[in-house]
């Protein structure tokens, strides 16, 4: 049980950690687990609106695929021509006594691979999460999303993904409460 009971541990560490990009967007901030939450949320919603897809890997890929910053931390674009933080170790010693640790370390293989239709979903569902976040921050004025979108955007690899993607550029961030809102 030990083992289990620190994975928890080191799992909830992500609430803690500050996604690092945002400093440079110069608005909005984010934990990894919200990050994490909102991935593996909309991978939710897209295993529900395609058929032929294991919902369930898709999904758990979408909660795990930054397991490894509760060690490593999150890396920006900067720190990335810089620091070489070594994941596979993180992930080797995140996972060496726990007994499910070959699927969990598989799964996150799998989304660092993207060789399968479930990880290209879920590294989709991982950019529609900063997508969301970028749209809302410009949406309330904010320009520099405006340079960071068209970037993010063609990252996406699935014709789903793709079509999420426009919809929430023609869509306001707050629109969902207030076509409802009397005075």
């Amino acid at each position: 049980m030990k083992p289990i009971i620190n994975l928890l541990f080191e799992a909830k560490m992500l609430k803690d950690i500050p996604r690092a990009g945002f400093s440079f967007l110069g608005a909005g901030n984010e934990s990894i687990a919200a990050h994490s939450f909102a991935t593996a949320f909309i991978g939710y919603v897209m295993s529900n609106m395609v058929t032929g897809i294991d919902a369930q890997r898709l999904i758990s890929m979408c909660l795990v695929h930054d397991l490894p910053e509760a060690r490593i931390g999150d890396q920006n674009y900067v720190n990335k021509q810089y620091v070489r933080p070594d994941e596979a170790q993180a992930v080797a010693d995140a996972t060496r006594d726990l007994p499910f640790g070959m699927d969990l370390a598989g799964l996150i293989d799998e989304f660092n691979c993207q060789s399968t239709l479930e990880a290209q979903f879920a590294h989709d569902a991982d950019q529609l999460a900063f997508i969301l976040d970028l749209k809302a921050v410009a949406d309330i004025g904010i320009k520099t999303p405006h340079k960071w979108l068209p970037v993010v955007i063609r990252r996406l690899k699935t014709e789903t993904g793709k079509k999420l993607a426009q919809e929430i550029l023609q869509t306001e961030w707050d629109g969902w409460w207030r076509d409802s809102y009397y005075e």
